[in-house]
């Protein structure tokens, strides 16, 4: 069964076709992250005009990489959201009218448990129920999985998620645009242990985070300390946000008593995580699973790959519905 996967939640125009829920064919990005770095952040209005110009170019290449024709589509898989309303509109609104001149069922995916269930793309795949957390420039969320469908949220960001707390700080220091990139390069050359940064609730046992004040720590160190050593605060600052998320995710594995762990999104391709996290699973005999970098971040061979699933399960969606910006907010369990 042949799915084609699109993908327009954020900066990224994707589209991708997996085989069987499992065997990507193709898988075809087209990163804007050069149009918005003189803002220092994704612009929303551009990001939707950007998707409007390559949307069906970035389709047609998918398409040719994987040697098919759009008659050969079984099911067209789209993200619904979480995202930007007016960039996730695009992939919508492609999809649907596809779907309607083809007469090829669709679906409309969670962009959030597509991250997680990404991990299935490549050989070595966990089995079910596992942990997994999602962390990316907009969300920092927990989840228990127990099947391709059967996903509960344990909690969230209550504020910054990790991915936009690193581009604030990259922008206090004076890096380039995306934060995680540039910060992970700067901390290579400094000393984690040189600022005592917080590290935000650790202390409670629900599995939200907050890094918002981690934020203003940072930029009130450097109002007291102009002077300092950037790849210092840069790798201090980056230790913060791995030690709360490590600490938080091993919790939850801890308290449903499950010794798989997935971790996805796109600050998952964070070296410096994936080394302290393994380190810490490693003792405690927990098994970790990662997707491999490229599919970290967004794209759409996880979007077919989730949107198999959900044909499966006849999931299937009317012409009617919405692109969702939010999903319900979770704030204990």
């Amino acid at each position: 069964m042949l799915v084609l996967g699109i993908e327009t939640s954020c900066d990224e125009t994707a589209a991708a076709v997996v085989a069987d829920g499992r065997k990507v064919l193709s898988s075809i990005v087209y990163s804007q992250i050069a149009l918005h770095r003189p803002y220092g952040g994704v612009v929303p209005e551009i990001a939707s005009r950007k998707h409007v110009e390559v949307i069906l170019k970035v389709v047609n290449k998918a398409l040719k990489e994987a040697g098919i024709g759009l008659k050969d589509i079984d099911v067209i898989a789209v993200t619904q959201g979480p995202g930007l309303v007016g960039a996730l509109l695009v992939g919508i609104c492609v999809a649907k009218a596809m779907s309607f001149a083809l007469k090829k069922p669709l679906v409309a995916v969670n962009h959030l448990e597509a991250h997680l269930m990404a991990v299935f793309l490549e050989k070595r795949a966990p089995a079910f129920p596992f942990i997994g957390m999602v962390v990316s420039g907009g969300h920092t969320n927990l989840y228990l999985a127990k099947d391709f469908l059967d996903i509960t949220q344990l909690g969230q960001t209550l504020d910054d998620a990790a991915g936009e707390a690193f581009d604030k700080v990259a922008k206090m220091l004076g890096l380039p645009y995306p934060g995680g990139i540039s910060i992970e390069k700067a901390a290579q050359s400094g000393n984690p242990s040189a600022i005592a940064f917080p590290r935000p609730m650790l202390d409670r046992k629900d599995y939200n985070v907050s890094f918002s004040g981690l934020k203003t720590a940072v930029a009130n160190f450097l109002r007291q300390h102009p002077q300092a050593n950037k790849a210092d605060i840069a790798a201090s600052f980056q230790e913060a946000v791995v030690d709360t998320l490590v600490s938080k995710c091993m919790q939850a594995v801890k308290d449903f008593r499950l010794s798989r762990l997935v971790v996805a999104g796109g600050v998952a391709a964070n070296k410096r995580l994936r080394e302290k996290l393994l380190a810490k699973a490693k003792k405690e005999g927990i098994e970790v699973f990662f997707p491999p970098p490229h599919l970290c971040t967004d794209n759409a061979a996880m979007i077919a790959g989730l949107g198999y699933h959900y044909f499966k399960a006849n999931k299937l969606a009317s012409y009617d519905f919405d692109a969702i910006s939010r999903y319900p907010v979770c704030l204990s369990l």
